[in-house]
Protein backbone atom coordinates (compact mmCIF):
# COMPACT_ATOMS: atom_id res chain seq x y z
CA UNK A 1 0.00 0.00 0.00
CA UNK A 2 1.42 3.35 -1.00
CA UNK A 3 2.01 6.27 1.30
CA UNK A 4 -0.77 8.32 -0.29
CA UNK A 5 -3.26 5.46 0.07
CA UNK A 6 -2.40 5.00 3.75
CA UNK A 7 -2.85 8.70 4.40
CA UNK A 8 -6.18 8.74 2.57
CA UNK A 9 -7.45 5.74 4.54
CA UNK A 10 -6.41 7.38 7.81
CA UNK A 11 -8.19 10.60 6.90
CA UNK A 12 -11.35 8.73 5.91
CA UNK A 13 -11.39 6.80 9.19
CA UNK A 14 -10.70 9.98 11.18
CA UNK A 15 -13.59 11.76 9.48
CA UNK A 16 -15.90 8.77 10.04
CA UNK A 17 -14.94 8.67 13.73
CA UNK A 18 -15.64 12.39 14.06
CA UNK A 19 -19.02 12.01 12.40
CA UNK A 20 -19.99 9.15 14.71
CA UNK A 21 -18.85 11.12 17.77
CA UNK A 22 -20.92 14.13 16.73
CA UNK A 23 -23.91 11.89 16.01
CA UNK A 24 -23.68 10.35 19.47
CA UNK A 25 -23.40 13.77 21.08
CA UNK A 26 -26.53 15.01 19.33
CA UNK A 27 -28.44 11.95 20.60
CA UNK A 28 -27.37 12.61 24.19
CA UNK A 29 -25.21 9.51 24.43
CA UNK A 30 -22.52 11.32 26.43
CA UNK A 31 -24.68 11.31 29.56
CA UNK A 32 -25.41 7.60 29.13
CA UNK A 33 -21.73 6.74 28.70
CA UNK A 34 -20.77 8.83 31.75
CA UNK A 35 -23.48 7.16 33.83
CA UNK A 36 -22.25 3.70 32.81
CA UNK A 37 -18.64 4.64 33.62
CA UNK A 38 -19.62 5.86 37.08
CA UNK A 39 -21.60 2.70 37.76
CA UNK A 40 -18.68 0.56 36.62
CA UNK A 41 -16.29 2.29 38.99
CA UNK A 42 -18.68 2.24 41.93
CA UNK A 43 -20.05 -1.29 41.58
CA UNK A 44 -17.51 -3.48 39.82
CA UNK A 45 -14.18 -2.04 40.86
CA UNK A 46 -15.34 -0.93 44.30
CA UNK A 47 -14.12 2.64 44.41
CA UNK A 48 -17.16 3.80 46.37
Amino acid sequence: MGSKKKKAVRVIFLLAAGIFILYGMTRGETAIVLNKAVNLCLECIGLG
